[in-house]
C-alpha cells in the first residue's frame, strides 16, 4: 500500500502514525461515498452523527498546519458531511494514496 505521508509533510515522524490511524478511523468508521471530480481534487461523503462535524474539521485543521499543500473544505448536511480534498498538481500522488487508503481500510467509496 502506498504511503500518502510526503517528505514535505511537517508532522514529527513520530506522530505521523498516529495521524494516519485518526484519518484509518475516520474512513472505517463514517464512509458514505467518494468521487473524484479531477485529479486534483477528491470528494468524500462521511456519515454524519453527533459531533462528526466538530471531529472532522478539528482534524484537518491539524493537517492543514503540517501539510500546506491539502485545501479542504468541509460542508455539513442533515444526514452527511462532504469533505474535499484538494491538492497541487505536484501532490496528486498523495491524494491518490489517500484515496487508496480510504478504500482499503473502509469500505468500498465508490
Amino acid at each position: 500500500m502506498t504511503t500518502w505521508v510526503p517528505a514535505s509533510c511537517s508532522l514529527p515522524t513520530i506522530e505521523q502514525p498516529l495521524r494516519v490511524a485518526e484519518f484509518d478511523a475516520l474512513f472505517a468508521e463514517r464512509p458514505a461515498g467518494s468521487s473524484r471530480p479531477d485529479r486534483s481534487h477528491l470528494e468524500m461523503l462521511l456519515a454524519g452523527g453527533e459531533g462528526v462535524e466538530d471531529r472532522v474539521r478539528e482534524l484537518v485543521a491539524r493537517e492543514s498546519g503540517c501539510c500546506s499543500f491539502f485545501t479542504f473544505t468541509v460542508t455539513p448536511g442533515p444526514e452527511q458531511i462532504r469533505l474535499g480534498i484538494e491538492v497541487d498538481a505536484a501532490h496528486e500522488a498523495v491524494l491518490d494514496a489517500l484515496q487508496e487508503r480510504a478504500t482499503a481500510v473502509g469500505r468500498d467509496l465508490r
